[in-house]
């Protein structure tokens, strides 16, 4: 897949990924090409980051985009450390971020060694302001050009808020939802202009590493970049533990067994 060494922004809308459908492992080895490919996960899934660093192997992007890293962070990555799982671990301060083991993302980091460590995600401190005001505000210069300045429909905020209520084991208040929906709108739209800046600077392809709701076509990262850059191509891989309800909202997805996890909803019930 050749790498372009000028990031050019076309302002024609590009050609969708033909043929949506699940796929096994093995079709991660022969992708169609992207600018952009969106790499699902359940976070602590192991089978969801090997199946990552399968892609990134075949792909051989020119960065990796991830949603677990801050800018500052992946500046912490060099070619002293990469290999060395715990020098590495280290140097990011995984342990006190809160994401899983970091033995899972590890390689994530050596499947494709030339490809340059692109951090998409916010401080938390702000993903939560957007819980109380203005997302567009909060993202500054380009929040119309990323779908941030204007309300969503009526019906799509009732849906997203209904989605936030259902991943949450319905224990949320529901003055809450609104900001729920916002902050992750926010994340969506940072995520994205991190994958633009990311092939402004390195080239394409360019992969994205992020959970499954950022790689939603119709509300995510795609949406977002559809937006900003509709001369794109974009191409998002959904990892999931039971078969999606149609349509499926992503252009191909996985199905594997479920990772084994204690009741995640036991917490907000107390148990």
């Amino acid at each position: 897949m050749t790498r372009l060494a000028i990031f050019v922004l076309t302002v024609c809308l590009a050609p969708a990924i033909a043929g949506a459908m699940r796929m096994e492992p093995a079709a991660l080895d022969t992708l169609p090409r992207a600018d952009v490919v969106i790499l699902g996960e359940v976070h602590d899934n192991p089978r969801h980051h090997e199946n990552q660093a399968r892609a990134l192997a075949a792909l051989e992007p020119a960065a990796v985009v991830f949603e677990m890293l801050r800018p500052e962070q992946a500046a912490q990555v060099t070619p002293g450390n990469r290999a060395d799982p715990v020098a590495l671990a280290e140097a990011l301060g995984w342990a006190e971020s809160g994401w899983p083991d970091f033995a899972m993302y590890h390689p994530l980091f050596t499947a494709a060694p030339g490809a340059a460590i692109v951090g998409g995600a916010l401080p938390r401190a702000t993903v939560r302001r957007a819980m109380d005001e203005d997302p567009a505000a909060i993202f500054g210069d380009g929040a119309a050009e990323y779908g941030l300045a204007a309300p969503l429909p009526e019906a799509e905020q009732t849906a997203r808020e209904a989605d936030q209520m259902a991943a949450h084991c319905d224990a949320l208040p529901p003055e809450m939802l609104p900001g729920m929906v916002a902050a992750q709108r926010l994340r969506d739209a940072a995520l994205a202009r991190a994958v633009v800046e990311a092939a402004e600077m390195h080239g394409t392809p360019v992969a994205l590493v992020t959970g499954n709701g950022h790689a939603h076509l119709r509300r995510g990262v795609p949406a977002a970049l559809r937006r900003a850059r509709p001369g794109l191509e974009v191409l998002s891989i959904g990892q999931l533990e039971s078969d999606p309800l149609p349509p499926a909202p992503y252009d191909r997805w996985l199905v594997t067994a479920p990772a084994d996890r204690a009741d995640p909803c036991a917490a907000f019930r107390g148990d």
